[in-house]
């Protein structure tokens, strides 16, 4: 039986970074990277590739160019499993032993200021289709596989300024831990990361240009390599760096509006 590892949103960021270190190791005979942009998943497959050639026991990296947002993304992922099905299927079939759910976005600023579009683009992306390419993979999931579902430090309060986006994470961080549980006795591992501010392009999209970088981020490198490690071990929650750790325990003992109207009146957040 095929054993594949799958990664949303591998064009860029965390999830570029997830399929060079899955690619590193022989995790699955094939890396599949999934995302918008073909050309930046092309580099990734071309260099997981090589480095394949040298090692023959790395996986094959295919990149699958894809709109995975909304239902209609959960549809288009789900073609791509039928379509497999159908290929694999004098061969025993497949197996996912990796899922990174790792497509989203964020937006910055006040709700009343955004555009309304864009937050709905979101909820479609980081909850619906995050819940959708869940269910879909599940039953291709068996003992010793593992989903990681890349949530937010702001999962764990309430943000002014960055409300819709830290609502969709905390259900993220809400359906992980759950689904964890109704899993492990199928043998599979669920865990949610939830990083603070990481170097990567997130700013300048959440800005729309306006924050080029992520202020104070911490390495992408150090975030995944730490999230992988913790997911295989079972643990629930990945949170790699002290700062975050703290904030995260802090959290409860904030109040929820507080944390909300502290970060609106303190912790503005620039957009064009």
């Amino acid at each position: 039986m095929k054993r594949i590892a799958i990664i949303t949103g591998a064009s860029s960021g965390m999830g570029a970074e997830f399929a060079r270190q899955l690619g590193a190791e022989p995790c699955a005979d094939e890396l599949w990277l999934l995302a918008r942009r073909l050309d930046r998943l092309k580099e990734i497959e071309k260099a997981q590739n090589e480095a394949r050639r040298e090692n023959p026991s790395l996986p094959l990296a295919r990149s699958f160019q894809i709109d995975l947002a909304g239902r209609a993304g959960v549809s288009a992922f789900n073609a791509l499993l039928e379509a497999e099905r159908a290929i694999d299927k004098k061969e025993g079939g497949f197996e996912i032993s990796f899922l990174v759910n790792n497509a989203g976005f964020g937006t910055y600023g006040p709700f009343a200021d955004t555009p309304l579009e864009s937050e709905l683009d979101m909820v479609d992306l980081n909850v619906v289709s995050l819940t959708g390419i869940a269910g879909l993979a599940l039953p291709h999931m068996g003992r010793g596989s593992v989903l990681i579902n890349t949530a937010s430090l702001a999962a764990f309060l309430p943000l002014g300024n960055f409300s819709v986006y830290a609502a969709t994470k905390a259900y993220v961080l809400s359906f992980s831990v759950s689904l964890a549980a109704e899993v492990a006795d199928r043998g599979i591992k669920v865990c949610a990361l939830c990083p603070g501010s990481v170097s990567t392009e997130f700013a300048a999209v959440a800005s729309n240009g306006a924050r080029k970088e992520v202020l104070g981020g911490k390495s992408v490198q150090k975030t995944v390599a730490h999230c992988l490690a913790s997911a295989k071990k079972g643990k629930k929650i990945a949170l790699w760096a002290l700062k975050w750790k703290a904030t995260a325990f802090l959290s409860r003992f904030a109040g929820r509006y507080f944390g909300a109207r502290f970060t609106y009146v303190h912790c503005p957040r620039p957009r064009r």
